[in-house]
């Protein structure tokens, strides 16, 4: 299970990080991945750590401002957030999958936490 959280209201420019605690059969995950979803369209790859060197993926609109990482003992994934601008407004779901698919389908994923919502005014 996934359990996200650290979203609120921030001005643009700011900074938030989300954090994703998972508990259960987590020793099998391949990839801890962040997505984002507006009303109205589809969930968004944000970005992902993979492997068991922690590869890190992102998304170009999220690149050099979102940063995502592991906490080994926490069995934690965070994703700090810099720079924001109002179009990262957008419920933020983790995930994880135990496959590596190639891509990061939101259909491929074994495990979703509960959104949070993040909400960046301008």
């Amino acid at each position: 299970q996934l359990q996200a959280s650290g979203g609120g209201l921030v001005q643009a420019g700011g900074s938030l990080r989300l954090s994703c605690a998972a508990s259960g059969r987590t020793s099998s995950i391949w990839g801890r991945c962040w997505f984002r979803q507006v009303p109205g369209k589809e969930r968004e790859f944000v970005a992902a750590i993979v492997g068991s060197g922690d590869t890190e993926h992102y998304s170009d609109s999220v690149k050099g401002r979102f940063k995502i990482s592991r906490d080994y003992a926490k069995n934690t994934m965070y994703l700090q957030m810099n720079n924001l601008k109002p179009e990262d407004t957008a419920v933020y779901y983790c995930a994880a999958t135990f496959y590596d698919y190639g891509t990061f389908n939101g259909a491929d994923m074994a495990y979703w936490g509960k959104g949070t919502q993040v909400t960046v005014s301008s």
